[in-house]
């Protein structure tokens, strides 16, 4: 079958590999049905992902179709369409009995990274009755495409920082992750969301479907000073940084008013610098860490009841084939790319790039 492989740091490659196989009675085998390229596959590539095995198949957000089943799993069955989710957990160990499932002892991010991911025509996913979510009827499988990973991550990050309904939240980042914890912010009835990025378009996306009320420009305007304006002079109760670039985690917490909570969502591929020193007596909270997304059934209701909606996100659709192009587009933000999503091989189309 055709898969992405990441070869070595600086190429991922379109390839050949073999059909995966039940390795353990908890597996179930995906035939993946949609596929996405995400901003942790980029990180893999550049090297940034320590953890992550040379000649790994990548990919950790996707949906699909059991075809096969381990004898221990119960809850499933072949024909079941299911949204995978990022993190392979077992549901029993100390950390996930707390609802702490990126540190299972058993799992977490594998799928991807340690283990063979969704970026190709079939996946094992390992634990799947736990890492596997029922999609309903009346959702189709693109609308479910995001649950299991940046949905999932910016319904974490809004559920861990506090909201309270008269809060000014900010958001650093327009992106993926940061639209999709914009609109799980909202579900907390926020006063205000303040949106900054330096792409403009990503920003007017944001405004005009509503997923914030206030947005702002690194480049072109102070946003510590707009947001301090915003407030009274205080600055923003909550802070998402989600951005990861050069300098936005500094832009956080100088942003935060006294006793705020940062939520620090972004994955650096640099280390970061913590001068305490500087905001002694801001008295900040910190909440940093990859997504427990352990909640998957309750975001798939929240889009059965149209209250989480991520299709304004996909910008680009094409099949396997082409998706080393993908990954071109995606990285460098090109054509105004925000989602690249991958549709099954087609085997009568001929193949894009190899190697990117």
């Amino acid at each position: 079958m055709k898969a992405v492989v990441y070869e070595k740091p600086g190429c991922v490659r379109l390839t050949d590999v073999p059909v995966p196989k039940l390795m353990e009675p908890r597996d179930a085998i995906v035939k993946v049905t949609r596929a996405s390229i995400c901003s942790s596959d980029l990180h893999i590539r550049n090297g940034a992902v320590p953890r992550a095995k040379q000649g790994v198949v990548l990919g950790h957000e996707f949906v699909g179709e059991i075809v096969e089943i381990g004898a221990a799993v119960k809850k499933l069955a072949p024909g079941d369409r299911v949204a995978v989710n990022v993190e392979s957990f077992c549901g029993e160990c100390y950390y996930c009995r707390r609802g702490y499932v990126n540190n299972c002892v058993e799992g977490g991010w594998e799928l991807g990274c340690r283990i063979d991911g969704g970026q190709a025509e079939y996946c094992r996913v390992p634990t799947a009755d736990m890492s596997c979510t029922r999609i309903p009827d009346g959702i189709t499988d693109e609308r479910a495409l995001f649950v299991g990973d940046v949905l999932s991550t910016g319904y974490w990050a809004a559920g861990i920082g506090e909201i309270r309904p008269a809060d000014v939240a900010l958001v650093l980042g327009a992106g993926p992750t940061g639209l999709t914890t914009m609109m799980s912010a909202r579900l907390y009835g926020p006063a205000c969301i303040v949106a900054a990025d330096v792409n403009e378009k990503r920003l007017a996306l944001a405004r005009e479907n509503g997923l914030c009320d206030v947005t702002l420009n690194p480049a072109a305007e102070n946003v510590t000073e707009r947001v301090r304006a915003l407030t009274d002079g205080r600055g923003a109760d909550v802070v998402f940084e989600v951005a990861g670039a050069a300098g936005t985690f500094e832009q956080a917490w100088r942003a935060a008013r006294p006793n705020a909570v940062i939520v620090v969502v972004a994955l650096y591929e640099n280390a970061q610098t913590l001068p305490l020193h500087e905001m002694y007596g801001k008295n900040l909270t910190f909440k940093t860490g990859g997504v427990d997304a352990n909640s998957c059934g309750d975001i798939l209701r929240l889009i059965e009841a149209g209250r989480l909606d991520t299709d304004l996100m996909i910008t680009h659709r094409a099949p396997l084939n082409d998706v080393i192009r993908g990954y071109d587009i995606f990285a460098g933000q090109k054509e105004d790319c925000i989602k690249w999503v991958i549709t099954p091989y087609d085997a009568a189309q001929q193949d894009g790039p190899e190697c990117y």
